[in-house]
């Protein structure tokens, strides 16, 4: 029976781009990374899944950081993150500071945020649970900086491939991507070099992106049968290139879509230790 309300139905729409699982960046030293990652931000080391020194998978709710070793690499913008007590993460962070002193990092606090940089300079914004999107742990966003004017076109880019909902300002874009994430692109004026960090996303409609892709000439790696990889945004209408950074695409039949990532409550501790309370379930 009809209510008399009326109901934004698009609003509930996901588009191909089922959810963005990991963001993989470079780190030169596994054991600073795992001080930042798990001791300073409270996140997970995979107990499953080791590489042992070659890299290390941090998770994070439902997404995952990749931290292979090389030259460090710094996502151009930021990553929005998600924990369940900010001032739970500034204690920690307090507590890693004196050990990180000879890296980049730094945190500062603000009223819904706290920024933090990573010992190598990635950037990330930490919110608190329940205040602004739709998770209690986990990776929200990626926000990416790119020239000025490109805004528009990264946008037809995402509608028109991967049939994401998007909004569109003068000077940036968001795309919708599954249940409460996002990838974000604000125009800059700063020239940012590429260096070739990745995302990892999961889509329902494999081959149709693939086709265009690959008529474009834009695919850079035929991974396997479940998995692609392209790296340049370009314009569909003009087919100008706008901006460069490599998705790791992936079908719905690849074997780690819908994995089960284990997470820890960050506030046990040896000294206030309490039965029960280990894990956290996002």
């Amino acid at each position: 029976m009809a209510t008399g309300k009326i109901y934004d139905r698009a609003a509930e729409d996901v588009s191909n781009i089922i959810a963005m699982e990991h963001v993989n960046i470079t780190v030169p030293d596994q054991a600073i990374a795992t001080l930042f990652y798990v001791n300073g931000l409270g996140l997970t080391r995979d107990p499953y899944i080791d590489f042992g020194p070659s890299n290390v998978w941090i998770n994070a709710g439902k997404q995952q950081f990749h931290l292979p070793t090389k030259k460090p690499q710094v996502i151009r913008g930021h990553i929005g993150l998600v924990v369940p007590d900010l001032k739970a993460l500034a204690k920690r962070l307090h507590s890693v500071e004196k050990r990180l002193t000879d890296t980049r990092f730094s945190f500062t606090s603000a009223k819904e945020f706290i920024s933090v940089t990573c010992p190598w300079g990635n950037k990330l914004k930490c919110y608190g649970s329940g205040k602004r999107f739709n998770m209690r742990l986990g990776i929200p966003y990626v926000e990416f900086l790119v020239p000025r004017g490109t805004a528009r076109g990264i946008a037809r880019f995402y509608e028109d491939l991967f049939s994401c909902r998007t909004t569109l300002t003068k000077t940036s874009c968001q795309i919708a991507v599954g249940r409460g994430q996002s990838l974000r692109f604000k125009e800059n004026e700063q020239k940012l070099d590429y260096d070739g960090h990745h995302i990892a996303i999961y889509v329902s409609n494999f081959s149709t992106p693939h086709q265009y892709l690959d008529h474009h000439g834009l695919i850079t790696e035929e991974s396997d049968a479940h998995q692609y990889r392209f790296q340049t945004i370009i314009d569909p209408s003009t087919g100008q290139e706008l901006f460069d950074v490599e998705h790791e695409v992936r079908s719905l039949h690849h074997p780690m879509y819908g994995r089960f990532l284990v997470n820890r409550n960050a506030s046990q501790s040896f000294v206030d230790y309490q039965q029960g309370l280990d894990s956290f379930h996002p």
